[in-house]
């Protein structure tokens, strides 16, 4: 099985320059928590509700706050084609939930965990990759 067999298609994003507060109303309007960010057609971040309240809220920024700077730059994602077991592994081994789905270029789909675990075969998969990404690490600082 695909990626683009269990990915949907109807997929939200947001220009880097718009304000975080634009994304926390997106988010808040289509029940999801996370936005790919664009700079004209191309994913160049991800940013979810987490980012905006740890990054910006809990740190006590007042004002517009662009999403570049709220957003995790490093773009994790599968095309249409890949199979949804490496999927789950790139989500295990990236400590990711979801992954933007690009084609030549272009941003067609979202998949998350969830829909990867759609399948029997995939479910002890996914159940695994979700056990992996929910065990936080400790900052760097800490250890």
């Amino acid at each position: 099985m695909k990626v683009k067999d269990v990915m949907t298609s109807e997929v939200y994003s947001i220009n880097k320059g718009e304000d975080i507060s634009k994304a926390a109303q997106i988010m808040r309007n289509a029940y999801i928590g996370i936005l790919p960010v664009e700079d004209g057609e191309k994913v160049v971040g991800m940013i979810t509700d987490r980012d905006i309240t740890t990054r910006n809220v809990a740190q006590g920024h007042t004002g517009e706050i662009p999403c570049e700077e709220a957003m995790t730059a490093e773009v994790i994602s599968c095309s249409p084609e890949t199979p949804v077991e490496e999927a789950v592994d790139l989500m295990k081994k990236f400590q990711v939930r979801r992954l933007p789905v690009i084609e030549n270029g272009d941003l067609i789909g979202m998949v998350a965990l969830g829909d990867l675990a759609t399948e029997d075969a995939t479910d002890e998969e996914a159940g695994s990759a979700l056990s992996n990404i929910s065990t936080p690490s400790k900052p760097k600082d800490i250890e």
